[in-house]
């Protein structure tokens, strides 16, 4: 979802080439209904571009940066060439999660039998402004537990949540690092063993021996800041334990 009619100098676009001629490119920017494209030769890519065609191909899908903006006749100057292969491989991506959004939206606006404008402004403009992106808006939804922007109303918020619990898979982020245990006590093994005991209920918490006297701890959760306060957790258990068992204990964060 695009609640804007046109982009803004220096912003991404996806832009499906229409027409290729020898001094340049048109295309159809796919976010922004209705408003199109031109790439000049000399920004198709860096040095003398002897055969366009070589670059560029009707049907073809690239990533551009918007360098001038013309209002009224809804159409944008292009560049190709300012732009890495990383930033467009983030920017297929983000646009793939919109398109996704914007199908997720219309199940949605089903559910509560309304049309998909009628939703747009009753909450979907809001949530991209809050949230960035629409997929952004669902992955938050998906996340949450207990009630989700509360301070939002309306009958439209419990379906969106269903919706996005239904379809959105949040990715797990890991954190992790490294602890050097030592006791010289007749039994150092057992108590080492104690004290690298992690109570299930921590959280998805994996420990692995790497060699003595250093065991690696990788600590997943689908949220980022989650993830480090059990690891943090499970640091502070290690060394109450350590400290009650008289365990040398070390920890580095990786």
């Amino acid at each position: 979802m695009n609640i804007k009619p046109l982009p803004d100098n220096g912003d991404l676009v996806v832009v499906k080439i229409t027409e290729v001629k020898n001094f340049g490119a048109n295309g159809v920017l796919e976010e922004y209904p209705g408003v199109e494209g031109y790439i000049h030769i000399s920004e198709v890519a860096t040095g003398w571009v002897k055969h366009i065609r070589s670059y560029l191909r009707e049907g073809q899908r690239v990533v551009c940066k918007v360098i001038g903006v013309n209002p009224e006749r809804k159409v944008v100057d292009l560049s190709l060439k300012r732009v890495n292969q990383h930033q467009s491989r983030e920017k297929i991506a983000e646009w793939k999660n919109e398109q996704k959004a914007d199908k997720l939206f219309e199940i949605v606006c089903s559910r509560l039998n309304r049309n998909p404008e009628e939703c747009k402004e009753q909450f979907g403009r809001r949530l991209v402004e809050l949230f960035g992106t629409l997929f952004a808006a669902f992955e938050s939804a998906a996340q949450s537990n207990g009630e989700w922007l509360p301070e939002m109303n309306g009958d439209w918020k419990n379906v969106f949540v269903e919706i996005a619990k239904e379809n959105i898979t949040i990715p797990e982020v890991s954190v992790s690092g490294y602890f050097e245990v030592y006791s010289l006590a007749s039994d150092g093994v057992e108590r080492i063993k104690e004290v690298l005991t992690i109570p299930e209920d921590t959280g998805k918490v994996e420990l692995e021996y790497v060699g003595a006297p250093r065991y690696r701890i990788v600590v997943k959760d689908k949220d980022y800041k989650k993830a480090e306060e059990i690891l943090k957790k499970v640091v502070q258990i290690v060394n109450e334990k350590a400290k009650k068992l008289q365990v040398e204990v070390e920890f580095n964060k990786q």
